[in-house]
């Protein structure tokens, strides 16, 4: 038997051009194991791609913040503290870099997320007043409280299935996918990952994005 997944998206499902690779679509939906999404985007992006995947709705959103399984939903982390520090940081002349629709924050529930390109400076000193941390996810700043992690997320989505977040195999490319490695029994960083990443992951392959992500997923059925 294969083994359950727990799957990054950006860096890791992805192309180099940010773009969901197609073959994703042919390659989870015939996994058969749980696939868990665990991600640092708001929550309606991995729900809507496990809708279109055609896979249950196991997720973990927003750096941990926000757990969905088995249509049970709960949140952590403290967004209202998050808003009152950006606004500090946009009193100080920090610009989230985002247009006015801001889809990237316009549905979070726990946290908030600045462009990468943001005064990150600024963002660190703001959020160290507030009691908060900014992780770099390569895409973006992300506010968060800390202790909100996706390690813990993926520890909540096992017990809901009854499983052992000891038995999920994870792949990501960040640092905020060191926590979701200590979780699983088994990781794997892609080779576009960033240095945290590599030093917490088990393995680290050469291949990168979503090449090195199905590079894995092959090795595991070829074992399985």
């Amino acid at each position: 038997m294969v083994p359950p997944l727990a799957l990054d998206i950006d860096g890791t499902l992805t192309t180099r051009h940010d773009q969901i690779d197609p073959r994703v679509f042919e390659v989870l939906p015939a996994w058969e194991a749980p696939i868990v999404v665990a991600t640092g985007k708001s929550f309606p992006y991995p729900v809507a791609l496990c809708h279109f995947l055609g896979i249950p709705e196991q997720v973990v959103a927003e750096n941990g913040g926000v757990v969905c399984a088995d249509g049970q939903v709960s949140f952590q982390g403290d967004r209202d503290r998050a808003e009152q520090a950006i606004d500090a940081f946009r009193d100080r002349g920090g610009d989230l870099g985002w247009d006015a629709a801001d889809t990237t924050n316009r549905w979070r529930e726990s946290e908030l997320a600045a462009h990468i390109d943001a005064d990150e400076e600024l963002l660190r000193a703001v959020a160290e007043e507030f009691g908060l941390e900014v992780v770099d996810t390569g895409y973006a700043y992300h506010l968060k409280t800390p202790g909100v992690e996706k390690g813990d997320g993926l520890a909540a989505v096992a017990d809901i299935l009854g499983l052992d977040a000891g038995s999920f195999v994870a792949i990501g490319d960040s640092e905020n996918d060191v926590s979701l490695f200590g979780a699983a029994g088994d990781s794997y960083a892609v080779g576009n990952a960033d240095k945290r990443a590599k030093g917490a992951a088990e393995t680290v392959i050469d291949s990168e994005y979503f090449d090195g992500t199905l590079g894995v997923l092959e090795s595991l059925q070829a074992e399985a």
